[in-house]
């Protein structure tokens, strides 16, 4: 194994460690020297129960090949608590991991509130507690590395995961305002979009494909924008069964109106192929991206 992506003295904390993806991360972290939090709430792919022996089990594997490890069964609505356990037992944090998630799935006609609300706080409010506790002590020392963990379903939609996509697309929001806020305090924050044989996906796909889909082909991507090497952030990344790809938004050159004019929808029907053509696309990285073509628009200079 290379030596060049060591985590000793490192304090990594994994949410949903005690199964699948969360479980093959924090063993690997282990592996490679770092101090690891292992975090199972214990309760089921639904959200429902709660119990320590997911967690303990990790604990106790990474144990016995001689890595140090300690269990968190606290929900990750209690994020604090999960990062005091790391300050508690190890003096500092330096890598979070947010994996944790459960499904509620549903077509939106039959969607309850309680459906909603409960991907929202274990996915949305999870990851942002979570982080959130552990922001000062990355701002103080100016280290961290922060991965969070969306789904091909936040990006792109599926059918009976509105609340599930809203929350997964909402994470990569977050990562990339994190990205900036933490960039000049040596703290490097992203995104994966998994597809790994978790509990998760045991109900919808063949269990063959479920056994195809090893977390172990995961986990390495997540080692590499951890590592203290990387100097990846803010960026989105897909992985799963061997290959991993980076994500850009991509936006047509557009049609530009008259601002000195009325602008009606008729005549933005009369250049829709304009506003819909990718022939001479772009590929915006930032919010300054946006304002570009509107004050050029206005024939006015973008601020410095």
């Amino acid at each position: 194994m290379s030596n060049t992506m060591r985590f000793d003295e490192r304090v990594v904390v994994v949410t949903g460690a005690g199964a699948g993806l969360g479980r093959s991360h924090a063993l690997e972290f282990a592996r490679r020297g770092a101090r690891v939090v292992v975090n199972d709430l214990g309760g089921s792919a639904h959200g429902a129960g709660k119990s320590s022996e997911a967690a303990d089990g990790v604990v106790a594997e990474i144990q016995s090949f001689g890595g140090e490890a300690v269990a968190s069964y606290d929900s990750v609505e209690d994020g604090d608590r999960i990062i005091q356990i790391a300050i508690d037992n190890f003096d500092r944090i330096d890598v979070v991991v947010n994996n944790a998630g459960i499904l509620r799935d549903v077509s939106f006609a039959k969607m309850t509130d309680v459906d909603w609300d409960l991907i929202y706080r274990v996915h949305a409010l999870g990851t942002y507690k979570v982080t959130k506790a552990a922001w000062p002590h990355m701002l103080e020392q100016e280290y961290g590395r922060i991965v969070n963990t969306a789904s091909a379903a936040g990006i792109y939609g599926n059918f009976g995961q509105a609340n599930y996509s809203f929350a997964k697309l909402g994470i990569h929001g977050l990562s990339q305002t994190l990205a900036l806020e933490g960039a000049r305090k040596g703290i490097k924050v992203n995104t994966i979009a998994p597809v790994a044989g978790s509990r998760l996906l045991e109900s919808i796909l063949p269990k063959e494909v479920i056994e195809a889909l090893k977390p172990e082909f995961v986990t390495p991507l997540v080692v590499k924008l951890c590592s203290e090497q990387s100097e990846e952030t803010g960026g989105l990344y897909e992985a799963g069964a061997g290959w991993i790809s980076k994500l850009r938004w991509e936006r047509t050159r557009g049609a530009f109106f008259d601002p000195k004019s009325e602008l009606t929808a008729q005549t933005i029907e009369k250049a829709w192929d304009q506003v819909c053509d990718f022939a001479e696309s772009s590929h915006p990285a930032g919010i300054q991206d946006t304002f570009g073509p509107v004050f050029s628009n206005l024939g006015i200079e973008m601020p410095q």
